[in-house]
């Protein structure tokens, strides 16, 4: 009887041993993909978007997220504290530790939760009826995103009612999603977080598959959320967003805020999985008589339109172009143009093709679409 258990006690430590070593092996050859050069221009910033402090249900104060992000070599983060609004976070605002605070609210309304950003303050709450809500913030001069649709509290469609934003991947979901199928990576979080959150990540298929949908109909711009509350360092690591804007980020607060918010309100912005690998330098636009057309336009189509992708990375990646929810072009060239020669919605999707803990059909980068509308008069 003796004997068997030290069987059994050597076999677990042996099975023990092994997963050390995988674990271990799989850690050390972990990296994230950088180019070789610094960020290729002031005209493109990069920054997070949902977080939450202790003025609702997150961990940090803002002060301790401010030193994080400034960390995090962050340009700007963007508060979503829950509140109908709430008053607190968003009297925050300011230049905080070099890094731009901005703040709108998460609100829980009958259609799910909606986060409004850009708005003037009402003089009352707003209402917790979607589409009144959604009419009180367009009439204070905001603009709204919906919050993880498929997930938490799930948003119920109906009658579109201008939202101009909707979450395509939702950091705080993925995690709890997946949180025990990625039980043997867990152990990484104290070493290395990042490979733990890359583990943790799934495709947003779902997500995708419904702005494509809803793109079919209304221009509408798809971000990557945090949704962070608690391991805030790891998490800015993670998703970013890169704005591209007109002239270099003032440090004038209020003119710096309207350079960030135009940027969004106009989706001249794409998304990346910063743990990854980085993503400085990407481009998308289109060409059309001489004009060139950024990311996030509407434009009359009544001839084709060249589209231009710039993904200029030394490491393997896949540029995938998609036309209406469909991909109609895949290239691993560093630069390439296509010829829409139909109306519809087009984006981009970058899938990363090195060695990764990210999942291969995982997009790396999503671009927001260029709109080709015909002229239905």
């Amino acid at each position: 009887m003796k004997l068997r258990k030290k069987k059994i006690l050597l076999s677990i430590l042996a099975l023990l041993l092994l997963y050390i070593i995988w674990l271990s092996f799989n850690i050390l050859r972990f990296k994230t993909y950088k180019a070789p050069v610094p960020k290729p221009s002031p005209l493109e910033i990069e920054g997070v978007y949902h977080i939450h402090t202790t003025y609702s249900d997150g961990r940090k104060s803002l002060d301790e997220i401010a030193k994080l992000a400034s960390q995090a070599d962050l340009d700007f983060i963007i508060l979503t504290d829950h509140g109908n609004p709430n008053y607190e976070s968003y009297s925050s605002q300011g230049w905080k530790e070099g890094v731009l605070v901005l703040a709108g609210s998460e609100l829980s309304v009958s259609r799910g939760h909606l986060v409004a950003l850009d708005f003037e303050l009402p003089s009352r709450n707003f209402s917790q009826n979607a589409e009144d809500a959604s009419y009180e913030i367009k009439a204070g001069e905001g603009f709204t995103i919906i919050s993880h649709p498929y997930s938490k509290t799930q948003w119920s469609w109906g009658k579109f009612m201008e939202y101009s934003g909707i979450e395509i991947v939702n950091g705080d979901t993925a995690l709890k999603k997946n949180f025990l199928a990625s039980i043997p990576s867990l152990p990484a979080l104290l070493i290395k977080p990042e490979y733990t959150f890359l583990k943790m990540l799934d495709s947003p298929h779902r997500n995708l598959r419904k702005w494509d949908e809803l793109n079919n109909l209304h221009p509408i711009y798809g971000y990557f959320s945090l949704d962070a509350h608690l391991l805030y360092l790891p998490g800015f690591n993670l998703f970013h967003l890169h704005l591209l804007l007109q002239t270099p980020l003032s440090e004038d607060f209020d003119k710096a805020k309207h350079q960030v918010y135009e940027a969004l309100r106009k989706g001249k912005f794409y998304n990346s999985i910063h743990a990854a690998a980085h993503a400085y330098g990407f481009r998308f636009s289109g060409e059309e008589g001489g004009k060139t057309t950024p990311m996030g336009s509407t434009v009359l189509f009544d001839s084709p339109v060249t589209l231009h992708i710039k993904a200029p990375f030394p490491f393997a990646k896949e540029i995938q172009l998609v036309h209406n929810g469909k991909r109609v072009f895949r290239s691993n060239e560093e630069s390439v143009s296509y010829e829409a020669a139909y109306p519809g919605t087009y984006r981009v999707e970058v899938h990363l093709i090195e060695r990764s803990p990210l999942g291969k059909n995982i997009p790396w980068i999503v671009s927001n679409p260029i709109f080709l509308r015909e002229d239905r008069k």
